[in-house]
């Protein structure tokens, strides 16, 4: 097999088998910790991998000889139609155990098979039919046309936006049914999103850049593009391969319908489903006489229970020791006291730190061993907690 060393070629070659391997490792990691997520990821990696490949292998020499220049030709190493559903089925697998693919979520793969079975027809009548080029009798690359670059920038477009989305969701629903949201909000989330925008943007930053710089837009000169896809493919592989992410709150969500969420209940009520309402910041506050009368209860319990002391206390938990389910509690948290249940939780919590603080507490102990006591899980956690109930840092507090 020819492989002509280079500079080119072997900085390439070094992003590229580093792409294969860590989309192995991830791959492997998934099967020996059964988390599915690792494997969206490491097929997106791998895709990631294919992209540099072209030109990896181009500088290596195979456009200039045969059977190699073909192998290229016919090989859709450019799968555009695959980055945005892996993507977007890698953030809904990471945060939410639930998330399972149904046939109805496959047909997303419908473009990236459209695409395999265009590329193999043109192989099909070149080389069977045709015994020459036809499809490629300009010496061009087919995963370079235009239009198929376009339109696969706007897959990508339009699955980052969706992962957007549901994240933005499951943000505001985590709120909702848990004390601990700030700990699983998952700021990799964000990383990997931003990354993979960098990831499309990258084409055109290097389109305007050869409007000033004729050079760049040179096929020695698109290498620098390819090396800075890499670079920002191999910052997603690592980053992702060192940060565990365990989603624990499974859920089904509905795109067409952005705020009933259905949270799936615990394995002791498998029959039974809660829809909970994804509210906007601002909460309305209802007077109505049933919702004073459960309001009423929650407050006794947390009262007498103490309940608020659980770190990972959900709303599910509170909706069982009150023998109702978790969307009327949450209806009820939403419209009696005007807050989500995180919110909620964590006003007990910083009330509970005043009377310790009012009680010397904090002469004998630090304020985050309190703060632990009465049920935060993180020093981040509490001080926003605190700031946000009292408009002062718990520093400042104590020394009032």
């Amino acid at each position: 097999m020819i492989f002509q060393f280079g500079f080119y070629s072997s900085l390439l070659l070094i992003t590229f088998s580093q792409g294969i391997l860590y989309s192995l490792l991830l791959l492997r990691k998934g099967i020996k910790n059964g988390d599915k997520s690792n494997y969206w990821l490491s097929g997106f990696i791998f895709v990631c991998s294919l992209y540099v490949a072209p030109w990896m292998l181009g500088f290596a020499g195979w456009y200039d000889n045969q059977p190699y220049r073909d192998i290229l030709f016919y090989t859709p190493f450019h799968q555009l139609f695959l980055f945005g559903p892996l993507i977007f089925f890698y953030t809904q697998s990471l945060l939410n155990p639930n998330f399972r693919l149904s046939v109805k979520s496959a047909w997303h793969f419908l473009p990236a098979v459209l695409y395999l079975l265009y590329s193999l027809g043109m192989w099909v009548y070149d080389q069977l039919i045709h015994h020459g080029y036809y499809f490629y009798a300009d010496g061009a690359d087919k995963d370079f046309d235009f239009w198929y670059q376009c339109c696969g920038f706007i897959s990508m477009l339009v699955y980052l936006v969706l992962s957007i989305r549901f994240y933005n969701i499951y943000r505001r629903f985590v709120f909702q049914v848990t004390s601990f949201a700030e700990s699983i909000l998952f700021k990799w989330v964000k990383t990997y999103l931003v990354s993979f925008l960098v990831l499309m943007l990258l084409p055109i930053a290097f389109d305007l850049l050869g409007l000033i710089f004729p050079e760049v837009k040179t096929y020695t000169g698109s290498w620098w593009f390819f090396l800075a896809f890499s670079i920002v493919m191999y910052y997603i592989a690592i980053t992702a391969y060192s940060n565990p992410v365990i989603s624990k709150i499974p859920f089904r969500l509905s795109f067409f319908d952005s705020h009933p969420v259905m949270l799936l209940a615990d394995d002791q009520h498998p029959e039974t489903e809660n829809v909970i309402a994804v509210e906007e910041d601002s909460i309305p506050v209802s007077d109505n006489a049933e919702i004073r009368e459960w309001k009423i209860r929650i407050e006794a319990l947390m009262e007498q229970q103490q309940l608020f002391k659980n770190p990972e206390l959900t709303l599910s938990e509170v909706a069982r020791l009150l023998q109702s389910n978790a969307s009327v509690i949450s209806k009820v948290v939403n419209q009696g006291f005007g807050q989500n249940f995180n919110d909620l939780i964590n006003k007990y919590r910083t009330e509970a730190v005043i009377k310790c603080i009012a009680d010397g507490a904090h002469k004998k102990s630090t304020l985050l061993g309190i703060a632990f006591d009465c049920g935060f899980n993180s020093k981040a956690t509490f001080n926003r907690a605190f700031k946000k109930h009292t408009g002062r840092s718990p520093k400042d507090y104590t020394a009032v």
